[in-house]
């Protein structure tokens, strides 16, 4: 391990400087309104606990000076002012004036770190620019406020004009800058180069506060991030979500769990709330959290694979320090294909449901069944395909569906073809109908009419909707409502991923319930009372 990096994992607290309402919004269509970015700035602060906040750039708009306004007012009143920070610019007193009647107390001042951000975007010498950010510097003391210094373009001007940004630092080292922010504004370094260059730094200025500010360019923010940390920058600069311009920046979740876990490092966050910040921040913004993203993704703590489950429920052995709870999260085991009979066994343990082997086993058929449709099957599905599997099959089944097609095409009926077996005789029918389940019963009429000389029952109610608590389309849930001979009521249900194939399981239910009824009357049995609904759901 390097001399600073040791430095860095037994020293001081590493600052988090969080973005999200300054940088963040300028990720490509995001703008927070400023209530929104009031309630950001409070759980930033207060829930999570991060170190400071830059929550705007000086001059924007009025509505960026309602927002800092309203934000100043509340982290007054509640003690947290000294953590609240603006953008502001080399342009004489505007943007410290627009900072001050905000009642922010302190400016990250913009200046150029690049040679050639300083002639050809200015068109300034250094010395005329260095002249330029004193003044600034003077008016600010003035004013009260304290001064953090952004060196815009750092990694271009440590790579290609590295005694520019030397002249830079010479001259402005002795001034009360309180810290030195470096950004590597066009995302263009690797952990390598970033090691290098803030080495330099920290070696030729051992006493300053330096700052790191990442861009992600390159999918290397966080790496940039934690090289940064490893060679000497006592803060380092994140956004929620790794919001920024083009490819964004550091995320808040993912900087926090590597300081932490690889490097030890001490960090003021409150990570049971990271989650929570996610949620709010993509919620505000519209830009969906990637379900793969670390930490925060729907996806990352759900186990998929059986082995898994397995593993964890002998010994945790596919778990590693990221434990859900740790960030206001749990783990979920995935009902699909894949999931085998230890995710079962995990989600019905959560639930508190027991089942015989054979009954797992049988509904780990039927999850299977559902996964190569659907690719998950959610923990609130399971108790309806457990009911569905288990409590509603009739013991005998007198009428099998053997096999069927379906068939739709614009401006033309749709046509079902079919083959079943009742009572230990096949049977094929071919109809049309108003849509596909249509054409399938009229099919089935025509059987029992043609074949079996017998009336089908006829079809009064028929309602479709996604099981009560499911959250995904998973699963559809078909209720229908039969008319039989002699008055008597039949209701049935279907659940599959297809509403279709959900609808013919309700009426093979019925069928079979029917078949089931008309051998007890050839054996001198009874059936119930006419008028009497006979429910299977």
């Amino acid at each position: 391990m390097m001399d600073i990096g040791a430095k860095t994992l037994f020293g001081p607290q590493i600052e988090i400087m969080d973005s999200t309402l300054r940088d963040g919004e300028q990720t490509s269509g995001v703008s927070f309104l400023p209530h929104e970015k009031l309630i950001i700035a409070r759980s930033l602060l207060h829930d999570v606990n991060v170190d400071r906040i830059e929550v705007a750039s000086a001059r924007v708009s009025e509505g960026e000076r309602e927002a800092v306004t309203r934000i100043c007012n509340y982290a007054q009143r509640e003690g947290y002012i000294d953590r609240i920070e603006v953008l502001g610019f080399v342009d004489g007193k505007l943007s410290i004036d627009w900072i001050k009647g905000c009642g922010c107390r302190v400016i990250n001042l913009l200046v150029k770190g690049s040679l050639k951000h300083c002639q050809h975007q200015l068109h300034k010498s250094p010395e005329e620019h260095l002249a330029d950010i004193l003044h600034s510097l003077d008016y600010a003391e003035q004013q009260g406020l304290r001064v953090n210094i952004y060196l815009e373009d750092w990694s271009s001007g440590m790579k290609d004009s590295p005694e520019y940004v030397y002249q830079m630092m010479d001259r402005l080292k002795d001034t009360p800058i309180q810290r030195f922010m470096l950004p590597d504004t066009l995302g263009i370094m690797n952990p390598l180069q970033c090691v290098e260059y803030v080495r330099k730094m920290h070696r030729r200025y051992p006493d300053k506060r330096f700052d790191f500010h990442a861009h992600n360019d390159y999918d290397l923010a966080v790496s940039n991030t934690l090289a940064a940390v490893l060679s000497g920058c006592q803060g380092v600069h994140v956004t929620v979500n790794g919001l920024g311009e083009r490819c964004g920046n550091a995320p808040l979740a993912s900087v926090q769990a590597i300081l932490k876990d690889h490097f030890h490092a001490k960090t003021s966050i409150n990570e049971s709330k990271l989650n929570q910040i996610s949620r709010l921040v993509e919620g505000y913004s519209g830009i969906a959290i990637s379900a793969n993203q670390p930490i925060v993704g729907s996806n990352v703590f759900t186990q998929v694979a059986g082995v898994h489950a397995d593993g964890d429920n002998k010994d945790k052995l596919y778990s590693n320090d990221l434990v859900p709870s740790r960030f206001g999260r749990k783990r979920e085991y995935a009902l699909g294909k894949n999931s085998g009979k230890a995710n079962i066994e995990m989600n019905l343990e959560e639930l508190g449901l027991e089942l015989t082997p054979e009954q797992t086993r049988r509904v780990t058929r039927r999850i299977t069944e559902l996964g190569d449709r659907k690719e998950m099957v959610t923990q609130d599905d399971l108790p309806y395909i457990i009911a569905d599997v288990l409590k509603h099959n009739t013991p005998v089944e007198r009428v099998k569906l053997l096999s069927y097609m379906v068939s739709t095409s614009y401006g033309l009926k749709p046509i079902a073809s079919l083959k079943v077996e009742i009572n230990g005789e096949e049977y094929t029918a071919d109809a049309t109908g108003d849509g596909q389940y249509d054409a399938f019963v009229k099919a089935l009429r025509k059987v029992y009419k043609e074949n079996l000389n017998r009336t089908f029952p006829r079809l009064a109610n028929y309602t479709v909707t996604i099981p009560p608590g499911g959250h995904t389309d998973a699963l559809v849930q078909t209720i229908i409502t039969w008319q039989c001979d002699g008055g008597r009521v039949i209701r049935t249900h279907g659940l599959d991923a297809d509403q279709t194939e959900a609808a013919i399981k309700a009426t093979f239910k019925m069928l079979n319930i029917v078949e089931d009824e008309e051998e007890k009357l050839r054996e001198g049995g009874s059936i119930h009372a006419p008028q009497q609904s006979k429910e299977q759901i």
